[in-house]
């Protein structure tokens, strides 16, 4: 329930929004011309900021790298990055296709939602559900960032099973907003993505305009510090789910359309065992991000503000480096991931790269491949 002082009707007729942004993609079907199919390992260079003497805001800054399945049947997800440098001014954005999980990698994203503000630090994260009217300023200069876009159910807590009543993410570490309304006759611009398009209306008041509200659906955000690791005190990698924040479950049980998984600072103590990722090919398609710092299972070319994308049942894991450097280290106890921050978006479905992410932003590293290209074999028979 929200207490405004003007219904959100009072605005004047939707009209497509020219020009619209020509990288924001929402459906992923095999053929189309903004998407292309491959099982190949991908892994991109930082996208870039934008360049000096541009004006670009959070919504023009919109590009769609990778996803699968459409929003009018609310079936799917897409994978989209941003980068910014000016903030929203009198222009407010919804969207009526999925929810958004942001993921800021690179300045504070000054969040004001109907429901009030939230200020988000990178680090941290924010969802805003379906429908949600917010705008975006860049106290810090020049943005950018990561955005999970699930069209089918939203994001809730993972079911812990036999972990019990505590570990991973802590309901009472997610924060909301606290109600602050602005009552001034000043033009704005609504922004609405539907069925993957853009629309503007005109309103002569302030969208936020919320005087006070109660209930669950709600904007939030969470800091991803306060996530409480899990991991194995003995031997093997325990799978990726065990590092999962938050998720957005399928009809199936066991896998996802979408789960958020991070892989921040932890203790790695096993013996006589791999430490890395084992290799492996998955059932989900798994998208890499780095907020911070150098991630334990690559040695190089995986940096802040880029990505890699794994899809369905192709082969990956740790590289060269990483592998020589799990087997011939002393397993003695050590800290992993300090002063880092990966995730992963993880999900069922089989992914399509849109061909802005494939070949307009010329960020894709060709030479991707050669990271497992100098995996020695050590295999012994007189050892097996």
């Amino acid at each position: 329930w929200l207490y405004r002082i003007h219904p959100s009707a009072v605005h004047r007729p939707f009209r497509p929004l020219i020009p619209s942004p020509s990288h924001l993609v929402s459906a992923f079907h095999p053929g189309s011309p903004h998407v292309s199919l491959t099982p190949s390992q991908l892994r991109w260079s930082p996208f870039d900021l934008p360049r000096n003497g541009d004006k670009v805001d959070f919504i023009a800054g919109l590009r769609t790298v990778a996803g699968a399945g459409e929003p009018s049947t609310r079936h799917g997800i897409a994978i989209h990055v941003f980068t910014a440098n000016v903030g929203m001014k009198k222009k407010a954005f919804y969207n009526s296709d999925g929810d958004f999980l942001i993921v800021p990698q690179h300045g504070r994203l000054d969040i004001t939602t109907e429901f009030g503000p939230l200020m988000v630090h990178p680090n941290e994260i924010c969802v805003i559900q379906r429908g949600m009217r917010f705008s975006v300023a860049l106290p810090d200069g020049p943005s950018r960032g990561y955005i999970l876009e699930v069209y089918n159910g939203h994001f809730e807590l993972p079911d812990l099973g036999p972990i019990g009543a505590n570990g991973l993410a802590d309901p009472r570490h997610f924060l909301t907003p606290t109600a602050r309304y602005e009552n001034a006759k000043v033009d704005w611009h609504i922004v609405n993505k539907y069925v993957g398009q853009l629309f503007v209306a005109e309103q002569d008041h302030s969208p936020f305009d919320v005087v006070g509200w109660h209930g669950n659906y709600v904007p939030y955000k969470y800091d991803l510090a306060k996530f409480c690791v899990i991991n194995s005190v003995s031997f093997d990698h325990i799978d990726p789910s065990i590092f999962t924040v938050l998720t957005c479950k399928s009809e199936r049980p066991g896998v996802a359309v979408a789960d958020f998984v991070i892989f921040p600072p932890r203790w790695a103590v096993q013996e006589h065992t791999f430490r890395p990722p084992y290799f492996h090919r998955n059932c989900m398609s798994e998208f890499m991000g780095l907020i911070l710092g150098d991630y334990e299972g690559k040695t190089g070319g995986f940096l802040p503000g880029g990505g890699s994308l794994h899809s369905i049942m192709t082969p990956h894991g740790p590289d060269a480096g990483a592998v020589d450097k799990a087997i011939t280290g002393e397993l003695k106890p050590v800290r992993v991931a300090e002063g880092t921050q990966a995730f992963m978006f993880e999900s069922c479905y089989m992914l399509a790269t849109t061909e802005w992410g494939l070949n307009t932003c010329q960020k894709v590293q060709d030479d991707y491949w050669k990271a497992w290209a100098g995996i020695e074999s050590k295999f012994d028979p007189a050892k097996k």
